[in-house]
């Protein structure tokens, strides 16, 4: 039979019992199935629903992402009622002006909902209803419905190659949403559930998490030791090498340098050169000053580690003493 007229604000949305699709539908269970249990389970999440069910064109709301095209609401309805014998109804329907005009015009005359089904056809949710003009679904006395034409199904029903289910329309249907909610919704719904079931659970463990403030006060403290560190490092290696005799004085501002971008390195650099005995201690530790003509052990580690010709050093020191 053809939908009521606009007045008439009840719609028909599944039958009571059993009920099948004309083209063969559903192909995962014998039939989809209508209780008074189940319509009891979905009256109670019609009643939670912060908004109402959306009644729109030829499930246009479904195919926007596809096609691009608007996807106007035709009416709205928050209630939904069970009769016995007869099926689940949507009551206190809203019709916008225009839809209401088509209805009156016979332009649109049935009703198709979307709904949800588990493995064994129970009907498990209720997503959307549309006008259409062609319906699906067979046994129901007075409108006529294109149900699960969409190919929904509840998270325990697998769904067809014809239209799978994407993960956000999984989300929306456990979380019984709108079918146009977003992703923002869909994570917002969650936080819900999760701070509902648990108050604290948001709230960090103290024993693990400290505050950026000190962490940010921690970090300088330790950078600050760590330069300390390292300056009384390079500062002994320094000394080290001037006590030892060789590193030159002259050098100390280069291995001050140096030092301060890999200490490590200096001081390997340090314990490679050889000792030079005029900088550490008396030039002939302790003895006997070489003869003309001759070069103590320390004056021929000097030549090495200044690069100069011991001749030459020789005849330096030769020239000295005649004059």
């Amino acid at each position: 039979m053809a939908l009521p007229e606009s007045g008439l604000r009840e719609i028909q949305l599944t039958p009571a019992g059993e009920f099948r699709s004309f083209d063969g539908r559903p192909v995962e269970a014998k039939a989809w199935r209508m209780t008074e249990s189940l319509a009891q389970q979905l009256i109670a999440a019609a009643a939670a629903r912060p908004t109402p069910y959306v009644i729109d064109y030829d499930h246009q709301t479904l195919h926007i992402e596809k096609n691009g095209q608007p996807a106007p609401a035709a009416g709205w309805f928050r209630k939904l009622e069970w009769r016995e014998g007869v099926g689940l109804f949507g009551v206190d329907v809203e019709w916008t002006a225009k839809a209401s005009g088509m209805i009156d015009a016979k332009e649109y005359r049935f009703i198709s909902p979307v709904i949800g089904f588990a493995a064994n056809g129970d009907v498990t949710g209720l997503f959307m209803a549309a006008l259409t003009n062609n319906p699906a679904i067979l046994g129901m006395d007075e409108v006529l419905t294109a149900a699960a034409s969409m190919q929904f199904a509840s998270l325990n029903a697998s769904t067809t190659q014809e239209s799978p289910m994407t993960l956000l329309e999984k989300l929306i249907a456990m979380l019984k949403l709108p079918a146009e909610s977003t992703d923002d919704d869909v994570a917002a719904a969650v936080k819900k559930l999760i701070d509902a079931k648990d108050p604290d659970a948001t709230k960090p463990d103290p024993a693990k998490f400290v505050p950026v403030a000190a962490l940010t006060a921690l970090h300088g403290h330790v950078a600050s030791l760590n330069a300390q560190l390292n300056t009384q490092s390079l500062d002994s290696v320094i000394k080290a090498g001037l006590d030892s005799g060789r590193l030159l004085p002259s050098m100390t501002d280069w291995a001050r340098e140096f030092g301060a971008k890999d200490t490590a390195a200096l001081s390997a650099y340090i314990n490679a050169l050889p000792v030079v005995a005029a900088l550490n201690g008396t030039q002939t530790q302790g003895q006997p000053p070489a003869k003309v003509g001759e070069l103590t052990e320390s004056q021929v580690a000097l030549c090495a580690a200044m690069g100069v010709s011991q001749t030459d050093y020789l005849a330096t020191l030769t020239a000295e003493k005649r004059a």
